[in-house]
Parts: structure tokens; C-alpha cells; sequence
């Protein structure tokens, strides 16, 4: 056997292993990641009963003797797992795809680089987060305080789940999502070190929010610790990302979000 030959075989048994390491970790931390967001939200359940006949989630209030700080805190503790569980099926082939496009330059620093890149990438969706904490926390404060306000809750939501369906259907959407399924991957820009990765996982990172927004909105307004929005939800971004024709599914997306916006307008109607 060839010096040649044996040096192939180590680099292709080198490449296997680091795979099957990369694999590992996904699996681990889509597993740790799902179990904390089946425990918060079962820890988080129930929530308050509102004017208008429906409940204001315990995710925007604060607990006796809690500061808002140590609120904040927790909410994006649980904000962040939620999305690693989300948001991590469709970034692991982005993750692979810059993997392959850094590993040809031989480097061996893949894991570091990785890490980096998805730290980046969760860094925006945390930024996300107490965005999304504090216009949730002041909209419950006013809504508590306003009856008159809380009463138009369920029709307000349903108009925001119309809205989001019907932004799946423009071509701001398709650009969007064109531009996530990209990943913006490619080698002559990538170069192989920290600072770089960084970047990549925020341009990711911001990417995907803005891919995302309308059926993260979805979400929220249907119920944050809700576990089967969140997996449909989740099921859907997954669907947007990894399908061969991902505009065609953002349509389909969008027709059955603007069929539950119908279905929430005419319940909330039912109760004026």
C-alpha cells in the first residue's frame, strides 16, 4: 500500500469520525434542547382568564416577590431552549454546508468553528427574545389593566394570524426564504477562523429570523407554551427550509395559517 494511498484512507477515516461527532452533538443537544421545552412548558401551564373568554399565559407575568430582571431572565432561558429545539433540524444542513465549505482548506478546528457558528446564529434569536419579552410583558400590563382592551384580544389575534398567512404568500417572504435555503455558504468568503464563523452564524441567525417572523408571530399569538403549535410550527419552518421546492411549501404554509386565522376570527365573533 502507497504512502498516497494510506494517506487517503486516514483522511477519509478522519472525516467519518468527525461526522459522526457532529451528528452526536446534534442529537444530544435536540434531545436536552426538547426535554427542557417539554418541562417548561409543562411547568408554565395554565395562566390567567381574561375579559373576552380567554387566558393570559404565566410566560408574561411576573411571580410574587419576582423581580423583572430574574423574569426576564427565565423567560429567556426558555425562549432560547425552545428555539434550539425549533430552529435546530433546519440549521443542522446549513451548519453542514459550512462545515464542507471550511473543510476544504483542510482545517481541523471544525468543531470550535462550528460551535461559533451556532452560537452566533442562537445569539440573534436571543436579541429576538427580549425584544419579544418586552412588548409581551407591557401588552399583558396594559391588557390587565384595560378590560375594555383584554375584551378585543382574540379578535386582534385573529387578524395577526391572517396577517402572518397572508405574508407567506408575497415575494418579500420568497426572498427571504430563498436567501435562509442559500446560507449564504461560499468558500471564497468563508475563511477559517473565529471571527469569521461568528458572522456567519449572525448573518444566519438574522436571515432566519427575518424568514421566520410571520409564523414565530403565529406562535406566540396562539399560545407560546402551547406544545402543538410549537411542533407544528416547527414542522413548518423545518418544511420551508428542507423541501426541493421550499417556495411552493410557504404557500401551502400559508394557506393553512390563513385557515386558522379564519377559525380563531369566527370563534372570537362567536363571543362579542
Amino acid at each position: 500500500m502507497t504512502d498516497q494511498l494510506r494517506h487517503r484512507i486516514s483522511a477519509a477515516d478522519n472525516e467519518a469520525t468527525r461526522q459522526a461527532e457532529f451528528i452526536a452533538v446534534c442529537a444530544l443537544s435536540l434531545a436536552a434542547s426538547v426535554t427542557g421545552t417539554v418541562y417548561f412548558c409543562r411547568s408554565m401551564s395554565g395562566g390567567m382568564e381574561m375579559p373576552g373568554g380567554w387566558t393570559m399565559s404565566m410566560t408574561w407575568m411576573r411571580m410574587p416577590g419576582q423581580s423583572w430582571t430574574a423574569s426576564a431572565a427565565m423567560f429567556l432561558l426558555m425562549w432560547l431552549t425552545m428555539m434550539v429545539a425549533m430552529m435546530l433540524p433546519s440549521l443542522i444542513p446549513m451548519l453542514r454546508r459550512y462545515r464542507n465549505a471550511v473543510g476544504r482548506r483542510g482545517e481541523t478546528r471544525l468543531g470550535l468553528l462550528t460551535t461559533l457558528v451556532g452560537a452566533g446564529y442562537f445569539f440573534v434569536w436571543t436579541a429576538f427574545g427580549v425584544v419579544v419579552f418586552a412588548v409581551g410583558a407591557a401588552l399583558a400590563s396594559i391588557e390587565m389593566r384595560l378590560p375594555a382592551l383584554a375584551r378585543a384580544v382574540p379578535v386582534a389575534a385573529s387578524v395577526v394570524v391572517l396577517v402572518a398567512g397572508a405574508i407567506q404568500f408575497t415575494r418579500w417572504k420568497a426572498n427571504r426564504l430563498a436567501c435562509c435555503r442559500e446560507a449564504h455558504v461560499h468558500s471564497c468568503v468563508l475563511t477559517p477562523c473565529a471571527g469569521t464563523a461568528w458572522r456567519h452564524g449572525l448573518r444566519l441567525g438574522i436571515d432566519c429570523g427575518f424568514c421566520c417572523a410571520g409564523l414565530i408571530v403565529v406562535l406566540l399569538t396562539i399560545g407560546v407554551m402551547d406544545l402543538r403549535a410549537m411542533a407544528a410550527v416547527t414542522a413548518a419552518i423545518s418544511a420551508e427550509r428542507l423541501v426541493p421546492s421550499g417556495e411552493r411549501m410557504a404557500r401551502a404554509v400559508g394557506y393553512v395559517v390563513v385557515g386558522e386565522g379564519l377559525l380563531l376570527f369566527a370563534r372570537a365573533a362567536a363571543l362579542i
